[in-house]
């Protein structure tokens, strides 16, 4: 299964190239879509991709990982002809409905996939390794951009779409990873699944706490972040300078493994949660640039460790054949915890920004509450 752990790492480093990431915005605006017409389809986008998640995860179960990977890196590739041709709102809307799909298609798939090829060994390692090569990726873009493409604007789709081809490509060398009695006969039924899922009140917990974690780390290094940066002063060529090294520090994620190992389970959740949330009181008490930077940065450290680590857990916690569902339901309950706690981050913004990361700072400590909490209910039933 070592094959399919080295296609889903090409997968990843392909898809992470996408050649227009920096002038992502800029494009779209080139192309006849204004602020407001984005963030329209941007919320399709996220409701459509929480709706297909369950029904993608049963729909997995029933024609296998593989052919959903293969559908939808193929579907990923012809999106990225579509965003390369578009022309204003619906052509856009189109590309991003298209994206949801395949989100929804992969998510729960491809960590099923890599998780079962280790077959229960070094399986948080190989997701270290796959999150990182995406971020190789983003920088490889990142860098070919800056030196070659510029304001070239179509030829960064025409890069994106090439990358996304092969990928498409290299897709089709996967080994089904669920074995046939699993798809085939009496398979147990969603609504079983589902009931299994939810009723985990221990998972329940976990789950949560990723919700928290995540979304903290999400809202602050992707939206909250620029907007510290600019009360402090900062230039927007500094800011770009400072988005390349968090990007760079996405690839710590291979060191994830060793740390867990090493520090045991309750001292990693202690690390993870407890940068974070000092990050976010240090963002909301200071306006010194190199401060505020650091505190940034430490947020993207704790997040890109804790990410294998999390995708680790969730898949040695699933109790039934039907892996892929039972992950499209922990997206579900994720990203409808982070649907909340946008609306909150947005409104204190709003508000007051220092607000704001005190709320961060609030959460990340009450997910280290729950993740006690579930570790020390997992030990008990152990």
């Amino acid at each position: 299964m070592k094959k399919n752990l080295y296609v889903m790492y090409a997968v990843a480093l392909l898809q992470g190239m996408v050649f227009y990431g920096p002038i992502a915005t800029l494009y779209r605006q080139a192309r006849g879509v204004d602020v407001f017409q984005i963030t329209a389809i941007e919320s399709v986008s996220l409701a459509l991709a929480i709706l297909l998640e369950v029904p993608w995860g049963v729909t997995a179960e029933k024609i296998g990982y593989r052919r959903t990977m293969v559908f939808c890196s193929g579907l990923y590739f012809v999106s990225k002809i579509v965003f390369w041709k578009a022309s204003g709102f619906a052509g856009f809307l189109v590309e991003r409905v298209m994206l949801s799909i395949v989100l929804a298609g992969f998510s729960g798939v491809d960590s099923s996939i890599i998780y079962l090829s280790c077959k229960g060994k070094g399986s948080q390692k190989a997701f270290g390794i796959y999150n990182s090569l995406s971020m190789v990726g983003l920088l490889i873009a990142a860098g070919i951009f800056s030196v070659f493409v510029q304001d070239n604007y179509p030829l960064a789709g025409l890069l994106t779409v090439i990358s996304y081809g092969i990928a498409a490509v290299l897709s089709l060398g996967l080994t089904e990873v669920k074995p046939p009695k699993e798809r085939k006969g009496r398979a147990e039924p969603f609504k079983v699944t589902f009931r299994k899922t939810l009723s985990n009140r221990t998972l329940i917990l976990f789950l949560i706490a990723v919700a928290f974690l995540s979304e903290a780390h999400q809202t602050i290094t992707v939206f909250l972040n620029q907007l510290q940066y600019e009360r402090c002063g900062l230039a927007s060529s500094s800011i770009g300078l400072i988005y390349l090294v968090a990007t760079a520090l996405g690839m710590l994620g291979v060191y994830s493994a060793a740390l867990t190992k090493r520090m045991g389970t309750r001292k990693s959740l202690l690390i993870f949660c407890g940068l974070a949330t000092v990050s976010c009181l240090t963002l909301a008490v200071t306006r010194h640039a190199i401060v505020s930077i650091f505190g940034v940065l430490a947020l993207r450290i704790s997040n890109t460790l804790f990410q294998p680590f999390q995708m680790e857990i969730q898949n040695q916690q699933i109790e039934t054949e039907n892996r892929a569902t039972a992950l499209s339901v922990h997206s579900v309950l994720i990203n409808g915890v982070a649907i909340g706690t946008n609306l909150v981050f947005g409104a204190f913004s709003d508000w007051n920004l220092s607000s704001a990361f005190f709320f961060g700072a609030g959460i990340c400590a009450v997910s280290l509450l729950f993740f006690l909490l579930w570790n020390q209910k997992t030990r008990s039933l152990q």
